[in-house]
């Protein structure tokens, strides 16, 4: 997070940045040899979508963590040995040493700053006392605890190689200037603030959802065209891939309504008229410049001699920086960086994407300890998007679920949005609304796969230059029904598609776009409008996981005293089967009893 937050300071003060702005890193030393986190930060050096120009990571070495030894903390020698697997100096240096500390700290930045370079300092000390207060060291390592109690503190060392006479009454002097601020603190009613934000986040907002905070989404169909133009052209000279070139094609029949606007083309709508307006956007994550569904090709690349041409940084001039990026294959390191650069480049159009949104659960630390109490814990406010593919395609358990259920654990107090948008123009309207209005909170956005191109998922062009996101999508095809069908994501596609072909002309389905903060009103809206039809949830996932334990409370409010049935599969430790067959058998039996047989 520091080193997002270093690239974000800098991007932000532009040429002359990386001097001015130094990333410094404070580890244990378990922590830096034992967590996999600095591992992938170190990996993130000299990657151009993370580099900083170098950063100073400081072991403060105390060769125990917690109650575990050193032999018992890493496999090496040093616990800096983690870092050999590049190039950068590692310094190691007895603590107790002040002069030969304050040589190397020196040393650290000079080199830093002479070669760009990361640098390591072991700091090799000791711990004078337990982990806590209430910590007995002497129980797990009585012998070295023995030897830290006859040993004098740094200060007396010190004093004593140098000759200073008078330490001992300059120690009681700053001891009671402690002791004495340590009883005035008590006497303070105000809790004192621990940080003062920066003047570019004063525009923006944090705490509960406003109806104020929203804004218009839509853009000119002449615009659009413009947008469009710029998309889909290339210089001359430029060799491009047949695939790719038919796809710019279909593109600019897409922008022109000539034919539906599919995903790909919806964000890079969405991406592109952001940056002509002023807002720079920043995407990153593993195959996110081509998309892992080949969906995105937001960089081309000359097929005779690979360079590079990204139409979204020639939209118009005086446009906003647009940065997208391939990371390394790294969710925790990487999701840390992009919420550091949110939290100080806000005017920014952040998102990370994972690869399948599987994958995310790698980096749970980062989104629990960070992007979802943040705000909560330190009144600190991120616009952070997360794009995870969610979608049961029979793909097998590690492709199918990005977890809609933790994210909806967490969610409480308005601290982040979560969504997912059924069709592209919803997708283009929520990453407008995500950047343009001044409410900041991660946006969590479970993203199709399968649906990318689906002509059912695509958009007429209108639909773009009018209207805004809908947290409920209505249907617009059934007026009276005996059934009303409330889902999210594919499955209603689905649901829509297996309805035509059977012929059903009574059961409405209606999507739930935002599944939170909870679209409370807007349902209860689309529940009006079928009085006497029961009500039924839909989902692809198990029972004990999906919307599905969130959503049942909240319709059984609405619903009053008319029933909540529901349709799943049935409850699994596993996300998904790995057979396609079962998983097709098992997706027609949810569609089947959904449309025409009782709710379970």
């Amino acid at each position: 997070m520091t080193v997002g937050r270093t690239r974000a300071k800098q991007d932000r003060a532009g040429k002359g940045g990386v001097k001015q702005f130094l990333p410094l890193l404070v580890h244990g030393d378990g922590a830096f040899a034992g967590q996999g986190v600095f591992a992938e930060t170190l990996n993130l050096a000299d990657i151009p979508g993370y580099t900083v120009g170098g950063t100073v990571h400081v072991i403060v070495n105390n060769l125990i963590g917690f109650t575990t030894t050193s032999r018992e903390l890493h496999s090496s020698l040093f616990a800096a040995q983690l870092a050999r697997r590049q190039d950068v100096p590692i310094f190691h240096v007895n603590a107790e040493d002040v002069d030969a500390v304050i040589r190397i700290a020196r040393l650290a930045l000079d080199y830093r700053y002479t070669f760009g370079s990361d640098v390591v300092v072991d700091l090799i000390g000791y711990r004078r006392h337990g982990h806590s207060e209430v910590d007995d060291p002497t129980i797990t390592q009585p012998l070295i605890y023995k030897a830290i109690k006859e040993h004098p503190p740094l200060w007396e060392i010190y004093a004593d190689d140098n000759g200073l006479q008078d330490a001992r009454s300059r120690a009681d002097g700053i001891k009671a200037e402690l002791e004495a601020a340590q009883k005035r603190a008590g006497s303070i009613r105000k809790k004192p603030s621990l940080r003062q934000l920066p003047d570019y986040w004063d525009k923006y907002k944090g705490l509960r959802h406003k109806p104020q905070y929203e804004v218009e989404t839509s853009v000119s169909s002449e615009e659009l065209a413009q947008v469009t133009q710029r998309l889909t052209t290339f210089p001359a000279s430029f060799h491009i891939h047949p695939k790719v070139g038919k796809l710019l094609e279909q593109r600019a029949e897409m922008g022109t309504g000539k034919r539906p606007v599919d995903y790909g083309m919806a964000e890079a709508l969405a991406f592109g008229s952001l940056l002509k307006s002023g807002t720079p956007i920043r995407l990153s994550g593993q195959d996110s410049r081509r998309g892992t569904f080949n969906q995105r090709h937001s960089v081309l690349l000359d097929i005779e001699n690979e360079q590079e041409y990204v139409p979204l940084e020639h939209i118009s001039d005086g446009q906003a920086r647009c940065q997208i990026y391939n990371s390394t294959l790294s969710e925790a390191g990487v999701l840390g960086f992009e919420y550091g650069y949110s939290r100080d480049y806000p005017e920014t159009l952040v998102l990370w994407e994972a690869q399948f949104g599987d994958f995310a659960n790698v980096a749970q630390a980062v989104i629990d300890q960070f992007i979802v109490s943040g705000e909560a814990k330190w009144d600190l406010l991120s616009g952070l998007v997360l794009l995870l593919p969610h979608g049961y395609e029979g793909q097998g358990p590690e492709h199918s679920s990005a977890r809609i259920e933790r994210f909806l654990q967490l969610a409480a107090f308005d601290n982040f949005q979560i969504a997912q948008p059924s069709t592209a123009a919803q997708y283009f309207h929520l990453l407008r609304r995500q950047a343009l209005r001044p409410w900041r909170k991660p946006l969590v956005v479970f993203t199709p796969k399968s649906m990318l191109r689906h002509p059912e998922a695509s958009s007429a062009i209108d639909q773009f230059s009018s209207g805004n996101f809908l947290r409920v999508r209505p249907d617009a095809e059934v007026h009276e029904a005996r059934r009303i069908l409330l889902c999210t994501g594919k499955i209603g596609h689905e649901l829509r598609m297996e309805r035509k072909k059977k012929k059903i002309s009574d059961v409405a389905i209606a999507f739930v776009e935002q599944l939170y903060p909870f679209p409370e009103t807007e349902l209860a809206a689309e529940l009006s409008r079928y009085p006497d039809a029961e009500i039924v949830w839909v989902q692809e996932e198990p029972s004990n996981m999906g919307a599905l334990n969130y959503i049942l409370p909240r319709l059984r409010r609405l619903a009053g005293d008319r029933p909540i049935l529901s349709v799943k599969r049935s409850a699994s430790p596993s996300p998904a089967t790995g057979s396609a067959k079962a998983h097709d058998v098992e997706q027609k039996t949810i569609l089947s009893l959904a449309l025409t047989a009782n709710g379970h």
